[in-house]
């Protein structure tokens, strides 16, 4: 099974593509789509759907796995966001790509056994999880990369129940 994590963001969208084949979780890919603050809103979204696109046409994952909005003090931060979030739901229903949404503290739960984790545990978490060679940097890729495992993990019980 192959999963798509995206952390939404429109200056820094994070993505990660994890495989997970038997017990085995694999980093295949992943980064950051990202925009200029000078460009126009629209144009930040349309980068973002593009990019997103020509991504899931070359992996072609089973699934995506995204942070749910989550914000306690910062509205200004969090229209853009829910605005890039809607582009790439828009984008998984158009490649039509089964969705899996989760809260932060689900993902955190999930990666690192701890709800209430700091960034810099999941980032180790991710890091060993999936072998990489140094921890993924900028942390929204680190993010999407924790999602895309959280979501191997939800679709692994799905299957599971399914079958039992």
């Amino acid at each position: 099974m192959l999963a798509l994590g995206i952390d939404p963001g429109t200056a820094i969208c994070g993505y990660g593509f994890v495989e997970l084949s038997g017990s085995r979780l694999k980093a295949v890919e992943y980064g950051a789509i990202t925009t200029s603050p000078k460009a126009r809103p629209q144009d930040r979204l349309l980068t973002i759907h593009t990019e997103l696109t020509a991504l899931i046409k070359k992996y072609q994952p089973d699934v995506m796995g995204v942070e749910q909005l989550f914000f306690n003090r910062n509205v200004t931060t969090a229209i853009p966001v829910g605005q890039a979030r809607g582009i790439i739901l828009l984008t998984a229903a158009q490649n039509n790509i089964e969705l899996v949404e989760r809260t932060p503290l689900q993902i955190k739960q999930s990666v690192v056994g701890y709800g209430k984790a700091t960034k810099e545990q999941v980032i180790y978490m991710v890091t060993k999880l999936l072998h990489l060679p140094k921890p993924p940097h900028p942390d929204d890729v680190a993010d999407a990369l924790a999602a895309a495992i959280c979501t191997t993990h939800c679709m692994n019980n799905i299957i599971w129940r399914n079958n039992h």
